[in-house]
């Protein structure tokens, strides 16, 4: 096996470990965390391997902040703030694809691409853990009509700027990782036609911009094609099929197949598209 799939493996079963103590992570969500660490780092090199590593820590630091005051509407949530094998792979599955593809196809690109996946996910993150805590109901999306809180598709102000945010530090640790790599004698991940070593900079707005389209477009089949059902015992809608009780839901309406997760693994594709597009208009 490379150095490079070693020290993958190696960091990720240590932070997977650190994770499942602090119950950020079920057991099944470590495996799904070597897995996609592991792959990441082995095919993408160290800067891909941290830029996953900024994008879990801040997640799951965020998913313990003022969790007292967001578990009422976590209840709606299909999955809690322990992540499992579906939500790491849901989350970072389509990073470990464009890693492998990077691999086998080199093209500066794929760089590119996986930055605006991993500024999509970090986005979303962003605004579900904050957007909740808006003084403010949010909004449908597709409407404007206003509905509860942890409503799927439900928009509000903080929670776009928490969008922006977390879409923009992803941005910038693109930029200073590839910068690093560059000081140290690295390729500078061979960015398409990168104007020396802060050419880097020019990552910050493809960032950005797919990280909050792609985090748009996630609220967006959240209020139109994602699977929702009705809690009877509860009265009240959630993503949850079965409740922890083990009580079956009805199923109100969207897609029986596309839960959160497949919902969070289309919107961060899209994210990397809207983030290589974006390049391409922009710098050409």
């Amino acid at each position: 096996m490379e150095p490079s799939w070693l020290v993958g493996l190696a960091i990720s079963v240590l932070i997977g470990t650190l994770a499942y103590w602090r119950k950020s992570l079920s057991k099944s969500g470590v495996w799904g965390a070597i897995l996609v660490g592991t792959t990441i780092w082995g095919a993408g090199g160290w800067t891909w391997g941290v830029l996953l590593i900024v994008f879990f820590v801040l997640s799951s630091a965020l998913s313990h902040f003022k969790a007292a005051a967001k578990s009422t509407v976590a209840e709606k949530f299909d999955k809690g703030g322990q992540r499992d094998l579906g939500q790491t792979l849901a989350n970072g599955g389509v990073g470990a694809l464009l890693a492998v593809a990077s691999l086998g196809w080199p093209d500066p690109r794929w760089l590119v691409a996986f930055v605006g996946a991993m500024a999509t996910v970090n986005a979303d993150t962003w605004a579900t853990e904050l957007g909740v805590l808006s003084r403010r109901p949010p909004r449908l999306i597709t409407s404007g009509q206003v509905v509860e809180p942890g409503t799927s598709g439900g928009v509000s102000l903080l929670g776009t700027m928490a969008t922006l945010a977390g879409a923009l530090v992803i941005g910038l640790t693109g930029i200073l990782l590839v910068w690093i790599d560059g000081v140290i004698g690295g390729p500078l991940n061979a960015l398409p036609d990168a104007a020396g070593r802060w050419g880097s900079v020019r990552l910050l707005l493809p960032a950005v911009l797919g990280g909050v389209c792609g985090s748009l477009f996630d609220s967006l089949l959240g209020a139109t094609v994602q699977a929702i059902y009705y809690s009877p015992k509860r009265g009240k809608e959630t993503e949850k099929k079965i409740d922890p009780d083990g009580t079956p839901n009805e199923h109100r309406r969207g897609w029986r197949w596309l839960n959160n997760d497949w919902v969070n693994a289309l919107s961060s594709a899209v994210g990397a598209l809207i983030a290589v597009l974006g390049w391409q208009i922009i710098w050409g």
